[in-house]
C-alpha cells in the first residue's frame, strides 16, 4: 500500500508543530495529481490521515481522561471507511506521552470514553440524536455529511472539488472544554452553529 507507506513515513518524521501544519496542509493534495503520480489515493487514506492529525492540534481538559496513562482514543461510529490503514497509522504512535488507540462500534454508547470520534455517513439520519447524546462529554467529533459543523458537530471532512477539506466549529468546541490550535484553525473554514438540542427540535 503505497500511501499507507509513505503517510506512515511522514507520521513517523513529522513531530513539530510547523511541520504538522505543513503535512496537514499537504493532506489537501489533488487525488488525480496522486494517482498520476503511480500512488492511488482513496479518499478516506486521506481522511484517516487528518483523523490522526486532529490529534496534535487539540487540547483536551483533564477530566477528559481516566488517568494520566490513558490512551487518546479514535472512535468510529457506523461503517467504517477506513479499513486497516487507520490502524496502521496509529500503530506505536503517542501524542504528550498517550498511546493512541482506536475503538469501533455502532453503538455511541460505547464510544463516549473517546477523545475523537468519526462519525460514519451511515449514521446520516440520526446525527441530531448522536451529537446530543455526547453533548456532556469533551469528545471532537468528525463527520463527513453535510451541514455536520454547522449542526453542532465540531468537524467535518468533505470533498471540493478533488481536495479534502474541512470546517470547525469553534463555538461547539468551547462547550465541551476543547482547545484548538489556531494553526489548525487556519486551515479549515470556521463555522458556527445552535445546539444540538435546538436541531432536534427543529
Amino acid at each position: 500500500m503505497p500511501l499507507l507507506r509513505q503517510t506512515r513515513g511522514l507520521c513517523l518524521t513529522i513531530r513539530c508543530r510547523a511541520a504538522l501544519f505543513a503535512l496537514l496542509a499537504a493532506t489537501t493534495f489533488k487525488l488525480e495529481a496522486a494517482e498520476m503520480s503511480g500512488k492511488p489515493v482513496r479518499e478516506y487514506d486521506l481522511k484517516a490521515a487528518f483523523l490522526f492529525n486532529f490529534t496534535h492540534f487539540v487540547e483536551w481538559p483533564a477530566d477528559a481522561f481516566t488517568n494520566d496513562d490513558a490512551p487518546i482514543v479514535i472512535g468510529i461510529l457506523g461503517d467504517d471507511p477506513f479499513g486497516p490503514v487507520l490502524d496502521k497509522i496509529v500503530e506505536g504512535e503517542t501524542i504528550r506521552n498517550r498511546k493512541l488507540v482506536i475503538k469501533r462500534s455502532r453503538q455511541v454508547e460505547d464510544l463516549r470514553d473517546c477523545q475523537v470520534l468519526f462519525i460514519s455517513k451511515s449514521e446520516k439520519s440520526r446525527i441530531g440524536q448522536i451529537l446530543s447524546d455526547l453533548d456532556d462529554t469533551s469528545i471532537f467529533t468528525v463527520g463527513e455529511t453535510e451541514g455536520f459543523a454547522r449542526h453542532g458537530g465540531i468537524t467535518n471532512l468533505f470533498l471540493q472539488g478533488n481536495r479534502i477539506r474541512f470546517e470547525i466549529n469553534v463555538a461547539a468546541a468551547k462547550r465541551k472544554g476543547l482547545k484548538i490550535s489556531a494553526q489548525l484553525l487556519a486551515l479549515g473554514t470556521v463555522v458556527g452553529s445552535p445546539t444540538a438540542r435546538e436541531i432536534n427540535q427543529e
